[in-house]
């Protein structure tokens, strides 16, 4: 009887977890080279938009069953089934030309510069706006403002 009780309450206790964590609007990435976005919450539903841009950053903004209805740095929002997706923090560079510094400051030195569209893994961002950045092994700090990707969702 004891065993049966720790067993389920082992399993609830991972799952409660694993609920509230995923508790929308959420930051996920895409995980496949190609994924398609549909106009409802199941295969039943007309492909809207063909994604061809594996760890391209996205907004979740709702969940029914295993659909995830995204927004993209556009604006842009459909459903994509949640396989597709990875909880892997992404970012892309928007706007214009941006720095990538060496270090969390506005006076350190330029590292890179990056164009409009470029994605990379998001680090840790700190309380002043900075947030790590890493674009294929070559690594910085960037303006949280200046990505799609940072923040509160």
């Amino acid at each position: 009887m004891l065993a049966l009780l720790c067993l389920t309450l082992g399993l609830t206790i991972p799952s409660t977890a694993a609920a509230q964590s995923s508790e929308t609007p959420y930051w996920a990435s895409i995980d496949q080279d190609v994924a398609r976005t549909r106009t409802g919450p199941s295969t039943e539903y007309k492909i809207m938009w063909v994604y061809q841009r594996k760890n391209l950053p996205v907004k979740v903004i709702k969940r029914y069953q295993a659909w995830r209805q995204i927004e993209d740095p556009d604006g842009t929002q459909g459903w994509m089934h949640s396989r597709l997706l990875t909880r892997t923090r992404t970012a892309m560079v928007i706007g214009e030309i941006r720095p990538m510094r060496n270090a969390p400051s506005s006076e350190a030195e330029i590292a890179w510069r990056l164009e409009p569209g470029v994605v990379g893994k998001l680090g840790e961002c700190t309380e002043s706006g900075w947030c790590g950045f890493d674009v294929n092994g070559r690594t910085g700090f960037v303006r949280a403002e200046h990505v799609f990707g940072a923040g509160e969702p």
